[in-house]
C-alpha cells in the first residue's frame, strides 16, 4: 500500500501522459512552449478567474503575490499557525512580519474569530500595518471564505489563498483558487493535481497584478526578457511539466474528486466509532483531500501507533509535527496572536494522516482503516 499512489495514477492515465511528454520533447520548446499558456487558460476557466499565471513551485506563487502588492518591512501578514513552512517563510522572505493564528480544530484552518483578534491587536499596538491575510486552504479544504471575506473588508486587508493543498475544492459552486483577491496553488507531485517535478500557479482578476506577477516571474522583464525593469526572480513553469498537467486535467475534474471524496466516505463509516476525531468537511464545502488527517486520543502514542501499522504494510505520515510559531528560523522576528496558538499544539501532538488518493482502491482503504481500528 502506497501513502499516496503516484504510480497507479500513471498507469491509469500513461497513454496520454507518455504522448504528451514526447509531443513536448519533440517540438523542443522546452520552456515558455505553448502547452504552459494552453494549461494556463484551462486553469482560468476551471477555477473560475480572468488570469493564471504559472511558475516553479507553490512556494514562489505566494511570494510573488506578496512582491506583486508591495508586501515588506512595517508589514503585518496574519498566517495560520498549523500549516506547511512555507506560507509563512514568504512572509519573512520579502521582510514583513508573520502573526501567527490558531486554527478551528475541526477544519484545521485558520480560527476566523482568533483572527480578528490578532488584526485588531497588531492595528492597536501600532508597530506594525496589518496588511494581509494568507488563508490555507489545509489538507484539501477551502478555508471559511464567507466569513474571511468580510473581515477583510472591515479591516482594510488584501486576501491570499494559499491552496496548495486546495486545488479542485469548491464552496457551493465557486471554485477554491477563486476566493482570495489573489490565489496560488502548487503542482508539487503529491497535490491534488500533482506534476512530475515542481510547479506552481497564481491567479487573480486583477489585470495590474497579473501584469506584475509575470514580470516578476522572469527576472522583472519589461516589454521583453532583456528589458529588465524590476528585480524579480526565475520562476517558470516547464513545458514538459505543463504537458504532464494536460494530460492528467481532465482525468482529475471528471474522475478523481469524485473518486477521493468516496474514499473518504468510506474512512468516515469504518472509523465512525473508533473514537478518533474525524476531519469534517462544512455543508456546502467540497474537499479536495490532499490528506485525510485524523486526531488521535491526547494519552495515544503516535510513534508507536505508527510503527505498528507500518509493520501491517499500512503507511502513515504526520503533518504538521511542529507548530509554525516554534519553528527555529522564525526567531523572535515573528508574533503569535493574542491567547497564543493552543489548538495547534494540540493538533501538532495528536494529528495522523492515512493514504489517500484517487486511484485507491477499496480493499487498501478499509483494510488502512481497520488496521488502524486494530492497534488503537
Amino acid at each position: 500500500m502506497q501513502f499516496r499512489d503516484l504510480k497507479a495514477q500513471y498507469l491509469a492515465l500513461k497513454p496520454q501522459i507518455d504522448q504528451a511528454i514526447f509531443n513536448a520533447v519533440e517540438e523542443g520548446r522546452y520552456i515558455s512552449g505553448s502547452q504552459v499558456r494552453e494549461l494556463e487558460e484551462r486553469l482560468a476557466t476551471y477555477v473560475g478567474v480572468k488570469h493564471c499565471i504559472t511558475c516553479a513551485n507553490g512556494t514562489d506563487a505566494l511570494q510573488l503575490a506578496l512582491m506583486a502588492w508591495g508586501v515588506g518591512p512595517g508589514d503585518a501578514v496574519f498566517v495560520p499557525d498549523f500549516t506547511f513552512f512555507s506560507s509563512g517563510e514568504v512572509v519573512s522572505a520579502v521582510g514583513a512580519t508573520p502573526v501567527f493564528v490558531d486554527v478551528d480544530e475541526s477544519t484545521f484552518n485558520v480560527d476566523v474569530a482568533k483572527l480578528e483578534e490578532a488584526v485588531v491587536a497588531v492595528r492597536d499596538e501600532g508597530k506594525l500595518v496589518p496588511s494581509v491575510v494568507v488563508s490555507v486552504d489545509l489538507f484539501g479544504l477551502p478555508a471559511d471564505y464567507p466569513a474571511l471575506r468580510p473581515l477583510c473588508e472591515k479591516y482594510g486587508l488584501k486576501l491570499l489563498e494559499d491552496g496548495a493543498q486546495g486545488f479542485g475544492g469548491a464552496i457551493g459552486g465557486v471554485m477554491a483558487c477563486s476566493f482570495g483577491d489573489i490565489s496560488t496553488t502548487s503542482f508539487f507531485p503529491a497535490k491534488p493535481l500533482g506534476c512530475y517535478g515542481d510547479g506552481g500557479a497564481v491567479f487573480t482578476d486583477n489585470d495590474e497584478w497579473a501584469a506584475l506577477i509575470r514580470s516578476y516571474a522572469v527576472h522583472g522583464k519589461g516589454s521583453f526578457k532583456y528589458d529588465n525593469v524590476r528585480i524579480g526572480m526565475n520562476s517558470r513553469l516547464d513545458t514538459i511539466q505543463a504537458a504532464v498537467l494536460l494530460a492528467k486535467l481532465d482525468a482529475f475534474v471528471n474522475v478523481e474528486i469524485a473518486a477521493v471524496n468516496g474514499v473518504a466516505r468510506l474512512y468516515d463509516e469504518v472509523l465512525a466509532a473508533s473514537g478518533l476525531v474525524l476531519p469534517r468537511v462544512p455543508d456546502g464545502y467540497t474537499s479536495s483531500w490532499a490528506q485525510y488527517t485524523v486526531q488521535l486520543p491526547g494519552d495515544a502514542d503516535r510513534d508507536n501507533l505508527q510503527a505498528r501499522l507500518k509493520e501491517r504494510g499500512v503507511p502513515t505520515m504526520v503533518y504538521y509535527p511542529k507548530p509554525m510559531h516554534q519553528q527555529t528560523a522564525f526567531g523572535d522576528a515573528c508574533i503569535v496572536s493574542p491567547g497564543g496558538c493552543s489548538v495547534t499544539e494540540r493538533l501538532c501532538a495528536t494529528v495522523l494522516s492515512l493514504p489517500m488518493g484517487p486511484y485507491m482502491g477499496e480493499g487498501d482503504a478499509r483494510s488502512a482503516a481497520c488496521n488502524l481500528c486494530e492497534v488503537l
